[in-house]
């Protein structure tokens, strides 16, 4: 009995030192663990941070170059609006408003002819009244749209792009002088054919004593 007493007792003494030493590397394993999470986890939060530093240059460079952008496209839209010496003294301007002054001249001028020359009915003298007063109306639209682009502030377009305008505006404008001239020539030819009948008549109407 005190032989087992003994060895137990000497187990005993054998024994307890072992367990606080694995108690020990237990926690000794798990705190390199957790030095090694740690370590990951730091690691993820620079790569994270490196990250963010780039994505946030990377919007502040964007946000600063379309503000860049959005100035540049702002002074070149109010450029847009201005109307530079060129454009103002393109030839094809006077000549519009040569065209312009041509078409109300010639128009007032052959319309009083027709009115007092007596080969036009009433009905015809209005009908030539209605031509000239749309004619007249379409060439002021012309004018109209030559002082947008020729005045500041009213259109967006490069010079170029006013130039052509331009010189659109003169072919209506001169179409509508080509109009008026030969309407004018045909009424005209028309006269002169009616009041050589008329001379015709009066002339056989004498020859033979007829009263008219």
């Amino acid at each position: 009995m005190k032989k087992i007493l003994l060895i137990i007792f000497l187990f005993t003494l054998g024994l307890a030192p072992t367990l606080p030493a694995r108690a020990q590397t237990a926690e000794v394993t798990q705190l390199i663990l957790n030095i090694e999470k740690l370590d990951e986890l730091r690691k993820i939060l620079e790569e994270l941070k490196k990250g963010y530093e780039i994505l946030f240059k990377g919007y502040t460079t964007i946000r600063d170059l379309s503000k860049g952008n959005f100035k540049l496209h702002e002074a070149f839209l109010d450029g847009l609006l201005q109307v530079s010496p060129a454009v103002k003294n393109y030839a094809r301007v006077k000549d519009i408003i040569e065209a312009q002054l041509a078409l109300i001249k010639e128009y007032r001028q052959a319309y009083q002819r027709f009115s007092s020359g007596g080969s036009f009915s009433k009905q015809e003298l209005t009908y030539m009244q209605d031509v000239y007063t749309k004619l007249i109306a379409k060439s002021l639209g012309d004018l109209d749209a030559l002082t947008t682009v020729l005045t500041a502030k009213k259109l967006r377009a490069s010079d170029d792009e006013r130039l052509k305008a331009i010189d659109g505006i003169y072919e209506d404008m001169t179409d509508k002088l080509s109009f008026l001239r030969h309407f004018n020539s045909n009424a005209s030819v028309l006269a002169v054919q009616r009041e050589n009948e008329k001379n015709e008549a009066q002339t056989m109407q004498k020859i033979f004593g007829i009263e008219p």
